[in-house]
This record gives structure tokens, sequence and C-alpha cells, in this order.
């Protein structure tokens, strides 16, 4: 019996897909629920899971792109599992875990498992790094390691000997590759250039002393980690920075619909995190009820699933405020593009040591340059500049952020 595989819809307004790759031959045998294909939404990636167990018939060819509920398999549920092959997870699972004797330890080498030269010409992960730096490909390298693998010393050696030319492998030539838009990414793109043309978008700057910010870090970081078990970053204290200004400028938090504006009181932040199919934003739920190891440990996930396109539609949608960070990438000063139908977007930069004036003296302290993009629509200049203010207010002295707005004195007071 062949059982036809449909695509399933990724979520609302979704109408087409691309089939982004086939993890599985055609003609293979396939376990239920074993995930044989990526698909490629304008939104996220998703996967095929098999729905039954049996022979695939790959009807679509990779990069075709098809509509929801369209056939691109068959799996003919008639077929048997090839010799060798559990037909049951539990099976495969035994076979795996069960040690072999202690003789087959001994007697089979690594050649020999996998065919001679099984790893010959495939480097070790601190032999690759240094490849990737210094534009040496595996061709220029003689792997000595085990079956032929290229290590470190591999690599230094045939630096010391004047390869590598500072060149990615496949320069040099006169060479071309084309390769086609993903979904996604062709997406992203009609949704940059809708913002520049139907925004009245509008950037401003301001520059923060993060001295206090990172003594507080340092001394708490540890014992943060070993209590939470996750580590204390910046973008928790940013993401709490802005979720407190949020609420002294809702305009920042709203959005226009048609001709009305939409005030939000919740702050849904999303965080812009970047992935090998290109820039996506996971969105934190009710940020300004979270604690920061909360924040830190959704950041995490999120960015985690996102990077292993695992990510859900319904995570990355309905978002009122985003923040980038490019200073991971060593970005000094940047004008990011708002994410709509959101009004703001702010971007964080690298931290560097800079000369400024401190009560009259030039002291050197690690700054930062913070940005806020807006449509000037529904944001005045008064509540953009205003609201970055608040932000660099609350990165600067963390205790007022951290006690609501309140300084000291005024908790003392209030006991």
């Amino acid at each position: 019996m062949a059982l036809e595989m449909r695509i399933p819809s990724p979520g609302e307004s979704i109408t087409e897909v691309e089939i982004a790759s086939w993890l599985v031959e055609d003609g293979a045998y396939v376990e239920k629920d074993q995930t044989i294909a990526e698909i490629d939404s304008d939104k996220a990636t998703l996967e095929l899971n098999a729905e039954a167990a049996g022979a695939v018939k790959i009807l679509v060819e990779e990069g075709s792109t098809v509509k929801v509920g369209d056939v691109v398999c068959s799996i003919d549920t008639s077929a048997k599992a090839p010799e060798g092959k559990p037909a049951k997870k539990e099976e495969a699972k035994e076979e795996v875990t069960k040690a072999p004797p202690a003789k087959e330890i001994e007697t089979v080498s690594a050649g020999e498992k996998g065919g001679e030269g099984y790893a010959k010409g495939h480097p070790s992960v601190a032999a690759k790094k240094i490849m990737q730096e210094n534009g040496v490909s595996a061709s220029q390298v003689k792997g000595t390691g085990r079956s032929g693998r290229i290590t470190k010393g591999d690599v230094l050696e045939a630096l010391s000997s004047g390869t590598g030319n500072n060149l990615p492998e496949g320069w040099g030539g006169r060479e071309q590759e084309r390769q086609k838009l993903s979904s996604l990414r062709r997406k992203l793109a009609q949704r940059l250039v809708a913002v520049k043309n139907e925004t009245a978008m509008l950037t401003t700057f301001n520059e923060v002393d993060m001295s206090r910010l990172m003594d507080l870090r340092k001394k708490y970081k540890d014992r943060f980690e070993k209590t939470h078990g996750v580590k204390l970053g910046f973008m928790s204290f940013f993401t709490k920075a802005v979720t407190e200004a949020l609420k002294n400028f809702p305009n920042v938090n709203a959005m226009i619909d048609g001709e009305e504006i939409i005030y939000h009181r919740y702050a849904d932040v999303g965080i812009a995190v970047s992935t090998p199919k290109g820039l996506m934003v996971p969105v934190l739920r009710n940020a300004e009820q979270m604690s920061l190891a909360d924040i830190e440990r959704n950041i995490g996930t999120l960015a985690g699933k996102a990077r292993d396109g695992k990510i859900t539609i319904d995570e990355m949608t309905g978002g009122t405020f985003t923040i980038t960070n490019g200073g991971v990438f060593g970005s000094m000063l940047s004008t990011p593009i708002i994410n709509p139908p959101q009004s703001g977007i702010l971007g964080m930069h690298n931290i560097v040591e800079r000369p400024i004036a401190v009560n009259g003296e030039v002291v050197i302290r690690p700054v930062m340059y913070l940005a806020l993009s807006y449509d000037h629509r529904i944001i005045d200049g008064k509540d953009s500049v205003g609201f970055l203010v608040n932000v660099k207010q609350m990165i600067e002295d963390p205790v007022r952020m951290l006690t609501g707005g309140k300084d000291t004195d005024e908790l003392l007071l209030a006991l």
C-alpha cells in the first residue's frame, strides 16, 4: 500500500513552501516518525516526518516550490525492512548500546572499521579553525593523524613551509557560483524593502558607560550560574531595561493598524538571532514579568532552536519590540531596520574602551553605542530620545533597573 505524504500547513497565511533538502534517498527504507525532509517556509524551517514505515518514493525535487497540501512523496508500507536493519527503534537502540567483545575492540582498527583512509583529508576541530584563519585548503595539507586525518600539527607544519595564501578554499581563479535564494531569504528581503518604503524610519543614538554593569556582572556571574544553571550575560540586563522603559514610553511599544494605534500593555520582546538560513527573531512572551534568569534561560532555548532549524512560527510571531546585537560580530555602530509591524528596534554594539569626560576629568571607560530605530509616524522625537536615555540610565545604574526604577534612598524611605 502506498501512503501519500502531503505538505502540512506551517501556519496561517502560508500557502507555499520550498523543499530545502531530502534527508533520505529515493527508495530508502524509513521508520515511522523519521525525519525525511527539511521544508523552508518564508518564516521558518520545518521538518517532514514519515507517517509510517516503508520504502519512500520521492516525487518532488529539492529546491522545488510546492503548495500546502501537495503530495511530495509516497511510502510503500508493504516494503520490508532490509536485512540487519532493526524493525523497531528499541531494537536499534539496544544494538547501539550493546558493547562488542574486548577482542573485537583490540583487533579492529579505525582504518578497517570505516575503510582504508576513511578520515583521510578531514581536519580535526583545532586544525580546521587554523586552516580557515590562514586560507589553507585540505588539499594543501598532508594528514598524518589516524587514518590520514589532518591534525593541528600538520597545519602548522604546512604553514611553516609557506603553504597558505589567506584565500578561502576555491578562491584565486575566476569561478562563479549561483544559488537560488531560499524562501526565507526572499521573504526577508521583501520585508526589509517594504519597511524602508512604508514607514517614516528614523534612528537616534546614545552611548552607555558599561563599567558599573560589567562590575556587577563580574561580581555575581559565578554565583548566578551556580544558583540558576544559566550564565549571566548582557542581553538579560538590556531586555530588562527595555521592558522598564517601555512602561514609561508606551508609544514605543505600540503599532499602527490602519487608522488606529494599538497600545500593548505587555512587552513581547523579539531577540534577533543570526542563523545559517538567515535572520530570525524569536519572541520572549511577557518579558516584563521575567527575572534575569528567566530571560537568559528563554533566550538560550529559543536561540538554540532557531540555529538548529527547530523554531516554530508561533515562537517568532507577535512581538511588540525587538533587540538586535551587532556587537557580537564587532559592529561599532549601525542603523537597525524596524521589524514590522512593530514601531521600534534597539541596536546594541560592541564594547570598546574610550576616553570620556567624568566630573571634568578624562577617564577611560568601557562604552557601548546604542541605536534606536523607530517609526516617526507614531513615535515623536521626544519619546524616542526619552526612551533611549531611560535605557541608558538603567544600564549605567543597574541597581535602579533591578528595583523597578527606584534608587537606594527611595527603597529605604519606603521601608
